[in-house]
């Protein structure tokens, strides 16, 4: 059955609401929610209220996940693989938002130039890797000629054949090297994609995020669905397996995520000597001089 208009006005509030609670991450702590919602300025549905624990509870393991990634010198590699619009970007955000940028950095190469073209096709993803006491998220990785490559045609036939008989060793070297491999598809459904494509072409503050790509993806729906059913089957190793996200419902999306991640990587709290402030230094000699005036920043606000 058809979706009704007030279906289509209730999915419009939770993405403009969803659209909001991103911008509310990335300012509030879990107290300064609960002020809010006792002085009456926000009203968090129940749901909406778990989220914001749970989110915040993961990303302090996740810090704790960071000083022991650290503290060990271990190599972390993550691979976020999805359709457009699944949410990989969403998710990866949450992930990063209260990490050292320094220890969890994220990939996210552009097009191949012609000289990579004619290189291994691994090798441009290689100096990206990590080193000892570093995480390194990929968004999209070099499943691209699984996927993207093979469907728009940027690739042969025998190309990508070359690439299933490669990426398994390939993976197989990167665990034997000591890296912690995770790769994760974010699934969403045909109606799903096509609502949050819409969702972007009326929002000015997203329609960044749609390339001509994106938008040719919607013609090859299903040829998408092939590739990734075979990429799934001939590249999901018991070195590196594959984890597929239900992501339909972004929010659960990357609190499930998160949990699995912090689950495959056993860690624990890092010892660490008390910090101690040390007092300010004061010379006699020194003296401030002021910043001239036309040196300051306009105070509009």
């Amino acid at each position: 059955m058809a979706p009704s208009m007030h279906d289509d006005v209730d999915r419009l509030k939770e993405e403009i609401i969803d659209s909001f609670d991103e911008e509310l991450e990335l300012q509030l702590e879990e107290e300064r929610i609960d002020n809010l919602v006792d002085q009456g300025l926000s009203e968090p549905s129940f749901e909406r209220k778990i989220y914001f624990r749970e989110l915040f509870r993961l990303q302090h393991e996740l810090v704790r996940l960071q000083d022991w990634v650290q503290y060990k010198k271990l190599k972390v590699v993550v691979l976020f693989e999805g359709r457009d619009s699944a949410g990989k970007g969403g998710a990866i955000k949450r992930v990063t938002q209260r990490l050292n940028p320094r220890v969890a950095r994220v990939v996210a190469l552009p097009a191949p130039t012609e000289r990579e073209r004619s290189q291994w096709y691994f090798q441009r993803y290689v100096p990206h890797l990590p080193s000892a006491g570093e995480m390194v998220l990929f968004d999209r990785s070099w499943y691209n000629r699984a996927g993207v490559e093979r469907v728009m045609g940027f690739c042969t036939p025998e190309q990508v054949e070359e690439f299933f008989r490669d990426v398994p060793e390939f993976e197989r070297m990167l665990v034997r090297s000591g890296i912690i491999l995770l790769k994760y598809w974010f699934s969403i459904t045909d109606e799903e994609q096509e609502f949050r494509f819409r969702m972007r072409i009326n929002d000015p503050l997203k329609q960044w995020k749609l390339s001509p790509m994106d938008l040719e993806s919607r013609v090859h729906w299903e040829d998408y669905t092939r590739a990734k059913e075979e990429m799934l089957e001939r590249t999901h190793i018991p070195e590196a397996p594959w984890w597929v996200v239900q992501a339909v419902d972004k929010k659960r999306a990357r609190l499930n995520m998160i949990a699995h991640l912090l689950s495959q990587i056993p860690y624990e709290n890092v010892p660490k000597e008390p910090i101690e402030l040390p007092a300010r230094v004061r010379n006699a000699d020194y003296i401030r001089h002021p910043v001239p005036a036309e040196m300051y920043v306009p105070e509009k606000y």
